[in-house]
């Protein structure tokens, strides 16, 4: 159910309150839920999730990712959660965990990494980043140009 996408990153889709224990066991430190409350009848409760996880020393962070798209606030708000975590695994998840699997390459590609890199370790997770591949692009090239 969870899905490795590098060495510190797994995408997932939804998550249930049990599920927090194989996080944890992966060695898990911080819970990302990029989903927006109430999108669904058989959505667990973020407030459900983040009290399982801290009841089990985890971080919780939420950084809601509607259908209508990503914005620069998101992508900062993934950066920070990610450097939050330290060495830590994150697990990341949505409804599918497509749009966190999305969330977490726009964010690589801000921090400087080669798009192509991105794209592979988002397929091997099982994952297309290809509907915000030129969005990736241009994160990856902004970030790779020397500040004036």
């Amino acid at each position: 159910m969870f899905h490795k996408i590098d060495a510190k990153t797994y995408a997932s889709p939804q998550i249930d309150t049990a599920q927090i224990a194989q996080a944890k066991a992966l060695g898990i430190g911080m819970i990302i839920n990029n989903r927006p409350e109430n999108e669904s009848d058989d959505q667990v409760p973020g407030p459900d999730i983040e009290a399982a996880a801290r009841a089990a020393g985890m971080g919780y962070v939420a950084i809601p990712v509607t259908h209508a798209g990503f914005s620069f606030s998101q992508v900062e708000a993934m950066e920070q959660a990610l450097a939050a975590a330290g060495d830590a695994p994150v697990l990341a998840y949505c409804r599918s965990g497509t749009r966190s699997t999305l969330l977490w390459a726009l964010t690589q590609a801000h921090m400087g990494m080669n798009p192509a890199a991105i794209a592979a370790a988002a397929e091997s997770a099982g994952y297309d980043i290809s509907p915000i591949r030129t969005q990736v692009d241009m994160l990856a090239a902004r970030a790779q140009t020397p500040k004036a």
